[in-house]
């Protein structure tokens, strides 16, 4: 809210399309990151630190020198494309120009420190990962706050001061790391072998990262192109409100995306099982409870947060939560599949499959289709992935497909309609716009936590839930 209101609709929504150009180079970074995170959680499973000294260093190599020549495609095709293809007005020019350069730099020092996050997450020194992404947040929110004081150029002054939280955020996980953990000492080590295989798992992994950019800032800039700033900033604002409500699924699934790679590693089929059932029904449950109100309520909750809300940002705050939600069950499969180290076929295919959603959003806008309908076609696709996400497992690991769909799929389902009952029954019946609001935040919660309670947990997982709430009583 503070920074749309001090930047205002079209200054925020160049941030976000310019910054989504920058992100567009993460198509080779991302596939390089899942690789090195796998790698140091795999070698931890196996317990093998002489090779985790090598992997470690060898990543944080190929990271800086991936970091310089992104630099270098940035600063030659972004300028271009930014400064002759994009629709920004002519007198923000010069300001879009600075946000570009920020964002690179920035983009850079976060390349750089994923060898340093991935090593705390495959340690599961969780609290650490908490602290760090605590004070990334309180130096944002201050970044923020200060906007409202600044005399300069306030777009200006937003990219340089995030880019300057960026550079506070790499050297805090730098020094953590070189504390804690023997391996993450770097020395320049050349190992054909080691190097070899992490570029295999990228190379066929850089068309999964393709189709996820593409997916996200490739059709942000789409939008752009047909649409406009106004609608960037749209879809930017229900970005970041699926962004507050995955928080929380991002952290239990960085939780537990270890536990799966090291099952894996250690072939504990039986225990890896328990975890992609258990993973994909609460990484929607978690979402589901966060999400449904928001969800009820998005055009009363949006008009009390902001006080500008630009046109489509409701249409585009359900649409994005409902496919956060999708996506959801799949984020445990998806581990899975890169514990396995064998992702050619299923790089092809789900890669394939999800960058149609780039030159298919194209055709739908230019076609006169609502911007909204971008996401629409982005749910549809994501439920075809999950279908051959499920497929691909049975073969690789011996997952039951039938069993997965009725144990989660249609649990999940079962649990979502059953729900919403309450709640919209509130939304309807309530005429007070400021008392329907607080009891359907309320309604829905209580709803949703007993429909999962009896619905979508297991016998077991209800017994585990009561232990936990007698002994919390228990210490009261």
């Amino acid at each position: 809210r503070i920074i749309l209101n001090t930047l205002g609709v079209e200054d925020f929504g160049i941030y976000n399309v310019v910054g989504g150009v920058v992100a567009m180079f993460s198509i080779i970074s991302g596939s390089l990151s899942a690789a090195i995170s796998r790698f140091i959680t795999y070698e931890l499973g196996r317990e093998g630190y002489d090779r985790l000294k090598v992997i470690f260093s060898s990543a944080v190599t190929i990271q800086v020198i991936l970091a310089f020549l992104i630099c270098i495609l940035a600063e030659v095709g972004g300028v271009w494309f930014l400064n002759t293809q994009m629709n920004i007005p002519v007198e923000r020019v010069v300001a879009a120009n600075w946000v570009l350069q920020c964002s690179i730099f920035t983009f850079m020092i976060n390349l750089i420190s994923i060898p340093y996050n991935a090593a705390i997450i495959a340690h599961e020194r969780m609290k650490a990962f908490a602290y760090v992404s605590i004070l990334e947040v309180v130096l944002k929110l201050l970044v923020a706050f200060a906007l409202y004081i600044v005399i300069f150029d306030k777009l200006k002054v937003y990219a340089v001061l995030l880019l300057i939280v960026a550079l506070i955020i790499r050297f805090v996980y730098a020094y953590y790391c070189k504390r804690h953990f023997k391996e993450c000492t770097y020395r320049f080590i050349y190992d054909k072998e080691v190097l070899r295989e992490m570029a295999g798992f990228a190379g066929w992994n850089l068309i999964g990262s393709s189709a996820g950019v593409l997916k996200d800032q490739g059709v942000n800039i789409v939008i752009n192109l047909f649409c406009g700033t106004t609608v960037n900033a749209a879809r930017g604002i229900a970005v970041q409100v699926n962004n507050a409500t995955q928080s929380f699924v991002r952290n239990f699934m960085t939780a537990l995306n270890p536990q799966i790679t090291k099952s894996y590693a250690s072939s504990d089929s039986e225990y890896l099982m328990k975890l992609l059932y258990k993973g994909s029904r609460l990484s929607f449950y978690m979402l589901l409870l966060l999400s449904l109100p928001i969800i009820i309520e998005t055009d009363c909750i949006l008009s009390v947060w902001l006080k500008v809300v630009p046109e489509h940002t409701v249409n585009f705050v359900r649409l994005i939560l409902v496919l956060a939600m999708c996506e959801s069950i799949s984020l445990p499969l998806i581990t899975v599949m890169l514990a396995t180290g064998k992702i050619r076929n299923y790089s092809i295919i789900v890669g394939g499959l999800n960058m149609m959603n780039f030159p298919f959003s194209y055709l739908l806008l230019y076609w006169g289709f609502e911007p909204e309908s971008t996401i629409l076609l982005a749910i549809v696709i994501s439920q075809g992935c999950f279908i051959i996400r499920i497929v691909m497992l049975r073969k690789k690991t011996g997952l039951s497909a039938r069993n997965f769909i009725r144990e989660v799929y249609m649990n999940i389902i079962i649990v979502s309609v059953l729900s919403c009952i309450f709640p919209m029954l509130i939304y309807n019946v309530v005429g007070d716009r400021v008392l329907r609001i607080v009891l359907v935040v309320v309604g829905s919660f209580i709803s949703t936590s007993t429909v999962i309670y009896y619905v979508g947990c297991t016998s077991n997982e209800r017994a585990f839930v009561k232990s936990k709430i007698r002994k919390l009583f228990k210490k009261k």
